[in-house]
């Protein structure tokens, strides 16, 4: 997993370059959330392929279950991607909300992930 940092207006955001492999558990979003925590990073920047096609299947728990491990270290995430494709009423539900609460933001752009990053 190769994370490195960003300084935007002296607030570090670990931004996830490449992995062997997507996130696919829990524990695979804990070494990431661990890892950003090591370089002194709260928020946190991934790419929509960096998460399994079980994240976006909510009958799965995968989405939930990061998201319930996010909120209770304090921090915050934004995936990158073009999510067009998803196109579930129940997966439109829960990218509409969660980009309201603040703690995972779904974002078509690098730039729009940073301006949420960054506020």
């Amino acid at each position: 997993m190769k994370v490195t940092i960003l300084k935007i207006n002296n607030i570090p955001i670990a931004i996830l370059e490449s992995i062997e492999s997507p996130i696919a558990t829990v524990q695979d979003a804990l070494d990431l959330l661990g890892n950003a925590d090591n370089q002194g990073a709260r928020k946190i920047m991934i790419k929509k392929e960096h998460l399994h096609s079980d994240f976006f299947d909510l009958k799965t728990g995968l989405a939930g279950d990061i998201m319930q491990k996010i909120i209770n270290y304090y921090k915050q995430l934004a995936v990158v991607g073009d999510f067009s494709d998803l196109r579930k009423k129940s997966w439109l539900d829960f990218m509409c909300e969660s980009n309201q609460t603040g703690q995972i933001f779904f974002a078509e752009s690098t730039d729009d992930a940073v301006k949420y990053l960054t506020k």
